[in-house]
């Protein structure tokens, strides 16, 4: 499968043929759809989503949204989780404020053309004000370059690729311009138009945040779908803010309602497009200028997904940072392959969406006496990824565009790497029933179903199962030279040699397949765990809480049964070295003692044998610690209501709750039967 699609992405990537700035220019010109950029945050560092949003507000687009979705408790009681909410509040009125002055600038530059083109001056007259508001913007950039830190490679990419790429590509605008007017030629008037518009899109976006918890009429699940869904669910209408009782709620305002005064009202513009972008993610300046532009080309009518699968960040400071940063990478080259066959999948770190597409796969639930809608499935951790499967069954198409426009952070410790990568093995076997129902519908439909287009979903979908369990096998059967063949070897050449090739041309070294191969042998217990939860979920059918990848400095500690494991994996492979030594079998010598040598340098390099001396302890202390069991309170009795201290609207709305499960203390049950 690997070389299947590695094969179909070189055709991919030669066919491929960049649109041409001008052509861009020209169809954005009078261009009147609308995107809206969502960025779901949970207990995320606010100088990691500074970074994200801002590469999100100079996206080159004519009508851009920016919407920062909140997740954290609203009300938090620590301070230093309140310090940080309001940091990460203040973002959105911060950068929309730092905007103004360039978009002001280039609005004015504006004005200034469409009145002297009125007025009936030359382009030639025209032309160097032009290369001023281009000087103007590049300087503005460039001095936002100058003031950033720089205290890790993501900042220096995010300071380099980011703003600095913008403003290297206005200087060469400019550049050409310059070069237009020393020849005594230039642009016609329409041209100079584009080059304006382009400047006033560039600065022009509209930034604000949203937090569903606020709200009970929302969903409460743990989890980015449904953080996104919430939104979704707001777009189009006006809602305002309805008390009830001890909560809020948004209900939608009508044609013909009469708002008092002060009434909260949440407008919510609705948009051709949708950007889902995480948190900790980076895209180039014209990511959604060249995607959307893709997206409306008639071949393209339906798609309703494109993406450009995300790449790592280079300059990585720790070996498994890199190594796990080369296996993203790769995966961006087997992902433009899929989509040859289309087999492509939904990769949720970012992408461009068309609206009325997840309209088609909308569900209606009732939760807790609300209607909750859902377009992006969360049933599974991997949740784009059964979205993928639900599109494809309403007949719409998903797509990756062969450029690498986005990047986004990697684990940068063994710990933090753990979370991720647990969370991606976990889910691919329950969406794969799915995937089979769809493929007999289509045929029953006549529809044209290729071999490899189901070869490499199953492939994504189950090969974390197939692998991890043939990877068990191939380390304990005490199989012996009439089961290995060199032919084995022979035939896994291919696979070792492609890989290490495009390694080499992603920008790392041809010898990282052997790191890589230590890399999947330490992951093992992780995947294991992650397909063991999957079928864990199958038969209970509960959902799993999203859980999110620690972004800190410091190290994450890693679960003390995960660390062992891969020590066990060394010695087993040692003890194989040593018996096939004594019975002559070489062939298995060879291989045990090549597990033995690259998991132990796995290990070392993306655990430490410090760090696994201290998880491991952590984890054998968390097994043997039992709390101290406290005594049972005594039943605490309803305090007396009386007309004063009554908590009407409350009372009211709410009606008796006292059956209800009495987790919290007597403050909260004071709240349900509406006193204060």
């Amino acid at each position: 499968m690997y070389l299947t699609a590695r094969q179909a992405a070189l055709h991919r990537f030669a066919a491929h043929r960049r649109a041409p700035r001008g052509e861009l220019d020209r169809h954005f010109r009078s261009y009147s759809g609308s995107i809206t950029a969502l960025v779901p945050s949970y207990a995320e560092e606010p100088g990691v989503v500074r970074q994200t949003l801002w590469s999100a507000a100079l996206q080159e687009f004519s009508s851009l949204r920016v919407v920062l979705l909140i997740d954290d408790n609203p009300y938090p009681t620590d301070p230093v989780v309140a310090a940080r909410l309001d940091a990460t509040r203040k973002l959105v009125i911060d950068i929309e404020q730092e905007l103004k002055a360039p978009h002001g600038a280039a609005q004015a530059a504006f004005r200034v053309f469409v009145e002297g083109r009125a007025g009936g001056a030359t382009p030639a007259e025209l032309l160097p004000k032009v290369c001023e508001a281009y000087s103007e913007a590049a300087c503005w950039l460039e001095s936002m370059a100058a003031s950033e830190p720089i205290n890790d490679h993501v900042d220096e990419f995010f300071v380099d690729s980011v703003i600095m790429g913008l403003a290297r590509e206005l200087r060469l605008t400019l550049l050409a311009l310059n070069a237009a007017q020393s020849q005594n030629e230039s642009p016609d008037l329409d041209r100079l138009e584009e080059l304006y518009l382009r400047l006033v899109r560039i600065f022009a976006c509209q930034l604000s945040s949203f937090e569903r918890k606020r709200y009970a009429n929302l969903s409460r699940e743990s989890n980015k779908a449904m953080n996104l869904n919430s939104y979704i669910s707001l777009m189009g209408s006006r809602w305002v803010t309805d008390p009830r009782g001890d909560v809020d709620i948004l209900r939608k305002v009508g044609e013909d309602d009469v708002l008092g005064e002060g009434a909260q009202v949440l407008d919510v513009p609705d948009s051709k497009y949708l950007l889902t972008l995480d948190a900790d993610s980076l895209l180039l300046r014209d990511y959604c200028l060249r995607l959307v532009y893709f997206l409306e080309a008639e071949e393209n009518s339906h798609i309703a997904v494109t993406q450009t699968p995300y790449s790592s960040f280079r300059g990585a400071p720790t070996r498994i940072e890199r190594v796990a940063g080369a296996t993203t990478d790769i995966q961006h080259i087997l992902h433009q392959g899929m989509t040859h066959y289309g087999a492509t999948f939904w990769v949720g770190a970012n992408a461009i969406i068309l609206k009325r597409a997840i309209l088609d796969i909308s569900e209606t639930n009732m939760v807790g006496g609300y209607e909750i809608q859902t377009y992006i499935q969360d049933r599974t951790v991997i949740e784009d990824t059964e979205s993928s499967i639900d599109l494809g069954n309403h007949g719409w198409g998903l797509a990756n565009y062969p450029e690498r426009l986005s990047y986004s952070a990697t684990p940068p410790d063994f710990g933090s790497l753990v979370v991720q990568r647990r969370r991606w093995a976990n889910g691919g076997l329950l969406i794969l029933p799915k995937f089979w129902r769809q493929i007999s519908e289509r045929r029953q439909r006549r529809e044209r179903v290729g071999l490899r287009e189901v070869l490499l979903r199953t492939n994504y979908m189950a090969s974390i199962a197939w692998a991890s369990a043939g990877l068990v096998f191939l380390l304990v059967y005490p199989y012996d030279g009439r089961l290995l063949s060199p032919l084995i070897f022979i035939a896994a050449l291919p696979y070792f040699l492609a890989m290490g090739n495009d390694l080499r041309t992603c920008g790392h070294r041809f010898s990282d397949i052997f790191r890589i191969y230590g890399f999947n042998l330490v992951l093992l217990p992780v995947n294991i765990a992650g397909v063991l939860k999957s079928v864990e979920q199958a038969f209970t059918g509960e959902k799993i809480p999203f859980v999110r990848t620690p972004k800190v400095r410091d190290r994450t500690a890693a679960p003390g049964l995960y660390v062992a494991i891969p020590y066990l994996i060394v010695a087993f492979s040692l003890f194989t070295l040593w018996r096939d030594f004594q019975e002559s079998n070489w062939g298995n010598v060879a291989f045990a003692g090549f597990n033995a040598i690259l998991a132990t340098f796995a290990i070392r390099a993306y655990i430490g044998f410090k760090n696994s001396a201290v998880d491991m302890a952590l984890g054998v202390m968390d097994w043997m610690y039992v709390s101290p069991r406290t005594a049972k309170p005594k039943p605490v009795p309803y305090p007396v209501a009386t007309p004063e201290n009554t908590d009407w609207s409350t009372l009211l709305y709410q009606g008796d709750r006292r059956l209800d499960r009495d987790l919290r203390g007597g403050d909260d049950r004071r709240r349900r039967i509406g006193v204060k």
